[in-house]
């Protein structure tokens, strides 16, 4: 169905003129984004969420419009009346859907008037403090980073809607207000008025209402859902979020699994207009922690942590013994491919500085140059085991083996977080690049060091 955007006050929007409008009498309305005053013509860039279009105002067509064109800043709302013309061929924008016309005003009315604002809105490069974004959220919103963003969740939210629906699952909306059940974190308490002393908790997961649902006899259930959960703010984790709830009944694992992935398939089609290879590959928790040092690792670049525990036991470096003393020691390593004349001295300590922020005391370094061996390490341990270690990981002329020591969990951790501050320093990732993956067979519990006990 096509939408009807025509209304009162306008009878296009700003991203749909072409040159099949051309002589057409039309009305816009948005803001200002750019302004260009040439002295005897003005033209300014007209944005609304749909695009950009070009308006030129002239005297000799409409005096009072200029006239008025000349008060124009950024970001005030107008509403301006002219009829389409195709721009000279020296003067089209390819890069704007509406670049090969333009507006010639007549009629030009101010909305609302804008004070400077406080940041650009028509520089999407510029780097913009992010208290000064919050303040000014309105403002932010108007930027077109953060429009399409917002679409994109939109049109994701349509996506899962109708796959779900084509699935027969029921879209099924629950209570927000609610007994605490307590999950992984604490409850948002909500007071009851008419049951003073008592209150309501708002759910981490509609968890109880879902499985009600399946004991009820709706087999099927999903809902795009807000879930609230009490704790410190985190990269990847917000005290509000939402979530895609699914649940099903009269099924195993792999039915589960083939259901969402399909539904990823389907979003990465329609959304992005990637075909999303299926069967997803599939790592178990061991595997991924102990490969990348993370439960949801980034596969599209390498650097993966090799174990060289065996090689370096009993080898007299007081660091390596002491880690590997324990039951959960380990020494490990990853080798940074090709980068060894990067990985200046400086750059060595800044990244012994960020390991030691994720728990480790050190990081020693081994490097490869023309069939020679430079390291941080060689008064402690052999040549031999340096270049035995060098082989098991691949490492060749221009790698960079760094390795740390220390309790299994910690370096795992820390070198899962490295090899995504790797990647990051040596732009290893490509935004067009998806690799996605199921991690299965999560342990019920974990082993923690310092309380030495198991944890769920």
């Amino acid at each position: 169905m096509t939408p009807e955007l025509k209304t009162a006050l306008r009878t296009h929007t700003c991203g749909e003129l072409n040159l099949r409008h051309a002589e057409e009498m039309v009305t816009l309305t948005g803001w200002v984004h750019r302004r260009r005053d040439l002295g005897a013509i003005i033209f300014i860039d007209l944005r609304d969420r749909y695009g950009i279009t070009q308006i030129l105002f002239n005297p000799d067509v409409s005096p009072e419009a200029h006239r008025v064109a000349g008060e124009l800043r950024h970001e005030f709302v107008i509403r301006v009346r002219g009829k389409v013309a195709p721009r000279g061929a020296g003067n089209i924008n390819k890069s704007m859907p509406t670049g090969e016309i333009e507006i010639v005003a007549e009629d030009l009315m101010i909305l609302s008037a804008s004070k400077t604002t406080p940041f650009e809105l028509n520089q999407e490069q510029l780097k913009i403090d992010e208290d000064q974004r919050l303040e000014f959220r309105y403002l932010d919103l108007r930027r077109k980073y953060m429009q399409e963003a917002i679409l994109f969740r939109h049109r994701m939210a349509q996506c899962v809607r109708n796959y779900f629906t084509e699935q027969e699952f029921a879209e099924v909306e629950t209570p927000f207000l609610m007994k605490s059940t307590p999950e992984g974190a604490r409850d948002y308490l909500v007071p009851s008025r008419i049951h003073p002393g008592h209150f309501y908790a708002l759910p981490q997961s509609p968890q109880i209402y879902k499985q009600l649902l399946m004991v009820s006899g709706f087999d099927r259930y999903f809902q795009i859902v807000k879930c609230f959960r009490d704790e410190d703010l985190r990269a990847d984790r917000q005290p509000e979020f939402t979530q895609v709830d699914v649940e099903m009944a009269f099924v195993e694992r792999e039915d589960v699994l083939t259901m969402v992935e399909r539904l990823m398939a389907r979003i990465f089609t329609e959304l992005k207009g990637t075909d999303l290879p299926l069967p997803l590959p599939r790592l178990t928790y061991t595997e991924a922690m102990n490969r990348y040092g993370c439960d949801k690792p980034d596969l599209r670049f390498g650097l993966e942590i090799h174990d060289i525990s065996s090689l370096v036991r009993n080898t007299g470096f007081k660091v390596f013994d002491e880690a590997l003393s324990g039951e959960y020691g380990l020494v490990a390593c990853i080798n940074v491919k090709n980068q060894s004349a990067a990985l200046s001295r400086k750059k060595l300590d800044e990244l012994t500085d960020f390991i030691k922020m994720q728990g480790l005391n050190g990081l020693a370094n081994v490097k490869m140059e023309n069939e020679k061996i430079q390291s941080s390490i060689s008064k402690f341990i052999s040549e031999e085991v340096l270049k035995t270690i060098a082989g098991q990981c691949g490492a060749e002329s221009g790698d960079t083996l760094l390795i740390g020591a220390g309790s299994r969990k910690t370096v795992l951790t820390a070198l899962g977080q490295l090899r995504l501050k790797l990647a990051d320093m040596f732009q290893l990732v490509r935004d067009d690049d998806f690799k996605l993956l199921w991690v299965v067979d999560f342990p019920l519990f974990d082993y923690d060091t310092e309380e030495q006990r198991y944890v769920a």
